[in-house]
């Protein structure tokens, strides 16, 4: 999925690597998806279904949330500064802003799907399975061209719809302004759902104080991921200060040293 260099970017070695470090933050993102999110679901699984809690353990599971909201961060910051005509994301602010947005938002979903998973399994797999199909249809609607090839491209998609179970972000570079609301919305309603569903379904045990605790604190992470979220889109986003609508990245044509990637700008 490595892009072929343009002309202007043979003719400014610099900027080639910088373009290349973008596509392996970009693969890293997806390596660390792919590979941590299934297993910190299975941690958080034992976790909740054990008697005792362990220190490494929750360790271990702040550790790899942190790490895989980071991967997010790391790539967005990257993929700005491969693209000449957009501000970097520079300060200690608004890179926090979107970390804790990040991290909270992903944190509340975790442990949702994690309780889900914890009173019936089939159900959790059912409802993943349904969100990875929505993820793909959205990239497939969004007709990415990442790839060189057809059968590449299928697989991009198929990733993307992966990824967008856990975290939203922008496929193809355009307005995200309704996209990401109706994707928050959604997740804010399956949150819901699943916290509701957990307490009407569960019976009544010595545990029970220990799950009200992992259900106030998935209401707070998610209360406070949308907080940052609105916080660092109206207020610290890079392009607040060049564009007037907020949630935009790219609006009307695209430079054309900016092609490489247009089709994959996160959020």
């Amino acid at each position: 999925m490595v892009t072929t260099p343009s002309k202007e970017e043979l003719a400014d070695p610099h900027q080639t690597v910088i373009n290349e470090v973008a596509d392996l933050s970009m693969l890293r993102l997806f390596e660390i998806y792919l590979e941590a999110s299934p297993q910190l679901m299975i941690q958080l699984y034992d976790l909740m279904e054990s008697d005792q809690v362990g220190f490494s353990q929750v360790a271990a599971i702040v550790i790899s949330c942190c790490a895989i909201s980071w991967s997010t961060v790391d790539y967005h910051i990257a993929l700005r500064k491969s693209l000449p005509d957009k501000k970097l994301l520079s300060g200690l602010c608004p890179r926090l802003m979107y970390l804790f947005y990040k991290l909270l938002t992903f944190v509340s979903w975790i442990l949702s799907a994690s309780l889900l998973t914890l009173l019936n399994i089939h159900l959790s797999l059912i409802l993943l399975f349904i969100l990875w199909l929505s993820g793909i249809a959205w990239a497939c609607k969004q007709q990415t061209t990442f790839c060189a090839t057809k059968c590449m491209e299928i697989l991009y998609r198929v990733v993307v719809g992966f990824i967008l179970i856990f975290t939203f972000f922008n496929v193809k570079g355009e307005n995200t302004k309704f996209p990401m609301s109706a994707y928050y919305f959604m997740r804010v309603l399956a949150t819901v759902g699943s916290l509701v569903v957990f307490w009407f379904c569960t019976s009544p045990n010595e545990n029970q104080n220990f799950f009200r605790v992992i259900t106030i604190i998935i209401i707070v992470t998610l209360l406070l991921g949308i907080l940052f979220l609105i916080v660092y889109y109206t207020s610290f986003h890079p392009s607040k200060s060049e564009e007037k609508k907020i949630f935009d990245e790219i609006d009307g044509t695209t430079p054309p040293r900016a092609c490489r990637i247009r089709h994959f700008l996160m959020q």
